[in-house]
This record gives C-alpha cells, structure tokens and sequence, in this order.
C-alpha cells in the first residue's frame, strides 16, 4: 500500500464496514447536485453487498468516511469497471481520488487478471487518473454491450444522468462523457500500481477462480 503521511487509510472494504453506506450514498447524492449531473441508483443493500464480496474500497480518516468506489463486472468477466468513486469534499487535496482508483485498479487486475477494465466518465481529473493507468480513450463499441451496465445511464423518460437523451438519440453510440478502456494484452508483464495486503491478495486471487 502507499504511505502517505495523513492518517487516511485506503483498503479492500469488508462486511464489518457496512456502516458506512448510506454515508457513502448521501456523499454520492450530494456530489451529483453540486455536479448537476446524474448518477446511478444504487441501494444500500447493493453496496454492502460490494462490501461482503470485497469488491468495494473505503477511504477512512480513523472512523470517519473520506473516499469510497466499487467494482462490477460485466459479460461473463471478460469486462469490469471501477464505479461509484467519491471523495468527501472534506477531505479534498489528498489526492484520494487517485489513491482510491490505484488500489481499485490493483484489485480489479488480480482478481480478473484477463478482464478489461473500463469506466465512462466526464471528469477531467478522472481522465488523467485514467490515463495514468494505463487507459486509453475508445469509441463505446469497444466497452461493455451488456445492457444492464447502460440501464445506470437511465432513459429520456426515467433518466438517472441529466445526459442520457443524448445517448438514446445516438444509439448508445456516444455521450457526454468519455470511454475509456485498459486492455491487459497490451500491458503484459507491467507491474500494479500498488501492493496489497498479502490476505486481500490471496482472497482476490481465489475469488477469481470461484467468481
């Protein structure tokens, strides 16, 4: 794991942290007004369910909330995204957006070593993040075609982003945000970003072959 000097931990979520949920759905809620912009409904249930599956990462200055984003997977496994990344305006500056996606990255790679890995976003910060990763942008042909991935994005008529007519009338062509999508065969042999707990990485790595 990275140190930083902060006392901001970041780690793999467990059942045990359940009780941040809807602290974590409320920053989420907030964070979409401000943005003016949508998001998918989650549900407290779902995202405890991240929580058990260790399929979630938690930021936490001691018991308090600071960051959050989960994983999904998508078609069989063969594509998985990292979702729902917020950061506690509180606790802006300490580069937790970064932080959070780095270990979300290094979780999503040894759990679906063969996956790629993907994310829509129109976030600035989140492209450079992105990029860094090793991300590249792509056409939304070449993500996930699963309907149940776009069902987040809403319809004109029960939207869950304010952009989505835009993706209806283009024939989920295009949008707003930008695709963007990591291919492992292109990264062969290239270490991950951070080091994980040896637990956690004995879990994900049995996981994936129980998934």
């Amino acid at each position: 794991m990275e140190e930083f000097d902060d006392g901001i931990s970041v780690f793999v979520a467990s059942e045990k942290d359940e009780k941040y949920v809807d602290t974590i759905l409320d920053t989420i809620t907030k964070a979409a007004k401000v943005r003016g912009s949508g998001i998918a409904k989650r549900t407290h249930d779902y995202l405890a369910e991240k929580m058990r599956e260790r399929k979630a990462i938690l930021a936490l200055k001691g018991e308090e909330f600071a960051g959050f984003c989960y994983i999904e997977s998508w078609e069989n496994k063969h594509y998985v995204a990292n979702s729902g990344l917020i950061v506690d305006e509180k606790f802006r500056g300490h580069h937790l957006a970064t932080r959070i996606k780095r270990v979300a990255f290094t979780l999503s790679r040894l759990r679906w070593p063969k996956a790629k890995l993907f994310g829509l976003t129109s976030s600035g910060a989140v492209m450079k993040i992105n990029t860094q990763l090793g991300y590249e942008p792509v056409p939304f042909s070449e993500l996930t075609q699963d309907d149940e991935y776009w069902k987040g994005c809403g319809t004109p008529e029960n939207p869950c982003c304010i952009n989505c007519d835009v993706l209806a009338r283009t024939n989920r062509k295009y949008c707003v945000c930008t695709g963007m999508l990591y291919d492992p065969e292109k990264h062969e042999g290239e270490e991950l970003p951070v080091s994980l707990p040896e637990d956690v990485v004995e879990m994900a790595k049995h996981a994936e072959e129980l998934d």
